[in-house]
């Protein structure tokens, strides 16, 4: 009969053993390709000396096809809790050196359970995905394993954050959990996402493509739109993962964490007075514009690779998080078209669920014309926006700096679609359409045209003919924004407001 020191000793050496996942050699191949391994990620997202593992015990049932010899340390997934910033985390890390961190029944029951215990505990779900897929030789129970795991995805969803954090290759239906949470890390050279890939394709329909083409993280940051952030490394990518954090509720029963920014909240700031170009086709950052209003000029942005017409970020004002969708000039004339609208709906919906106020920053002459636009749904696209406004009760704001004009104009949160206060430089040109364009159809065959347009443009391309319906609360000097903006957010901290009782809306998808 086992002493206990000599049970206490087995429980070490058999800890240990597990703790080296699949072996010194894995464990070299893995930092060789530039990756870090499942447990030294967690080391680098938790606190120091917070995380407490679950299941490390477990193993997979599998005796087909010689699995019964196969050994898997932890079953290749590496599951528990711990904080960043001192908030509770749950968190699991795939681990590539396992059978190439595989999915089969028991890492799935693995992930399951810490999907469960967040939902419960109300706390943030992060999980990283460095995996070769389903692991074949379990077939149906993989798939079930899936399922199980998607599900919960969607039950969560809106109930507390769930980020995805691309880590190696994510493959086949592996690739759908992370599509359906929150937000989507991938780290540059070293992850992919695909459906099929690149040997897949190339014998069904002869394309010759790399993976990194295919799937890589700025193929799906900038063109896909599937991933919302890209980050250099491993290291690097922890990091981003724990700012992005810090500006989140744990769940959707509670508010974003107050942050002591030590910025004035009266902060005064001269340069917007000259931000806005004296000609109105002429482009001007909005990046700039949104630096220097908010908490230390700076923010955390979201999709900053993908639709970079529309701009969507995370930022303080006086210390409270606000979730900023503005036009970007910059890029196609700050216009909306099909991917711009499902980047700010889907950004406002998630802010929005999350008890996060809205600031619409808005210059913004109408949505992309052409065919391609047409063809390819913008109506419906464009709905997203307008839906995604109209059912979010979050306290919303709205700042017009200079073009606002038709749909476009609604479609970036007018008063009508439940802006609580609206704000306007007197640059804002508020019309139904651009005002020469306006004056060329009222004036038609009019021999004193020129003079007219030139009186109409003065009249209309302005804010005061909205203010003077009250679709425009306040117009104000830009240099006033900072202070203006902190002032509506503290009245609006009281709002409550309810929409009618039903099961779900149907947003046009």
């Amino acid at each position: 009969m086992a002493t206990v020191q000599e049970k206490i000793t087995q429980l070490k050496k058999i800890q240990g053993k597990i703790i080296l996942g699949g072996g010194e050699k894995r464990i070299e191949k893995q930092h060789a390709k530039g990756k870090l391994t499942a447990r030294e990620r967690i080391d680098k997202l938790l606190d120091p000396g917070t995380f407490v593992e679950l299941d490390q015990f477990v193993k997979h049932r599998c005796t087909n096809f010689g699995m019964e010899a196969t050994v898997a340390p932890g079953e290749g997934v590496v599951t528990g809790y711990g904080t960043v910033d001192g908030r509770l985390v749950y968190v699991f890390a795939q681990d590539f050196t396992v059978i190439g961190g595989s999915l089969g029944e028991m890492h799935a029951a693995k992930i399951v359970k810490v999907q469960d215990l967040s939902l419960k505990m109300g706390a943030p779900l992060v999980g990283l995905n460095d995996s070769g897929g389903a692991r074949i030789q379990e077939a149906v129970d993989a798939l079930s394993g899936y399922g199980k795991i998607f599900y919960r995805n969607t039950q969560a969803s809106g109930v507390i954050p769930q980020i995805s954090v691309i880590m190696g290759p994510c493959a086949g239906g592996a690739v759908y959990s992370p599509a359906l949470t929150d937000f989507v890390f991938m780290v540059k050279n070293t992850s992919q996402m695909f459906i099929t890939g690149p040997q897949v394709i190339k014998s069904v329909t002869a394309e010759e493509v790399t993976a990194e083409e295919l799937g890589g993280a700025m193929t799906h940051n900038a063109t896909s739109g599937v991933a919302h952030f890209a980050a250099e490394n491993d290291d690097d990518c922890m990091q981003k993962v724990r700012c992005l954090l810090s500006f989140l509720p744990s769940n959707n029963l509670e508010d974003a964490p107050i942050v002591a920014t030590g910025d004035d909240p009266d902060r005064i700031e001269p340069g917007l007075n000259a931000i806005v170009p004296d000609n109105s086709n002429q482009p001007y950052d909005m990046l700039q514009v949104i630096r220097m209003i908010v908490d230390n000029g700076e923010y955390y942005e979201v999709h900053a690779h993908y639709a970079a017409n529309i701009i969507t970020c995370f930022a303080r004002f006086d210390g409270q998080t606000v979730g900023i969708i503005a036009n970007q000039p910059a890029v196609m004339a700050g216009c909306l078209d099909i991917n711009a609208s499902d980047k700010a709906a889907r950004f406002i919906r998630f802010c929005d669920a999350f008890n996060i106020p809205l600031v619409n920053i808005v210059d913004v002459p109408g949505f992309l014309p052409g065919t391609g636009q047409e063809y390819g749904g913008i109506i419906r696209h464009g709905a997203k926006m307008l839906y995604a406004y109209s059912e979010a009760t979050v306290p919303k704001i709205t700042l017009i700096t200079r073009k606002a004009y038709g749909g476009s104009y609604l479609a970036m949160c007018s008063q009508d679609l439940g802006a609580d206060q609206v704000l306007a430089w007197p640059s804002a040109e508020i019309a139904v359409m651009g005002p020469a364009g306006a004056a060329n159809i009222i004036f038609r065959g009019d021999p004193e045209v020129a003079a007219k347009t030139a009186q109409y443009v003065e009249e209309f391309a302005t804010p005061y003919k909205a203010a003077e319906r009250g679709f425009v609360d306040q117009v104000i000097e830009p240099s006033e924004t900072r202070p203006r903006i902190i002032t509506a957010l503290s009245m609006l901290a009281s709002k409550r407001e309810e929409r009618p009782a039903k099961k779900h809306g149907n947003i046009p998808l």
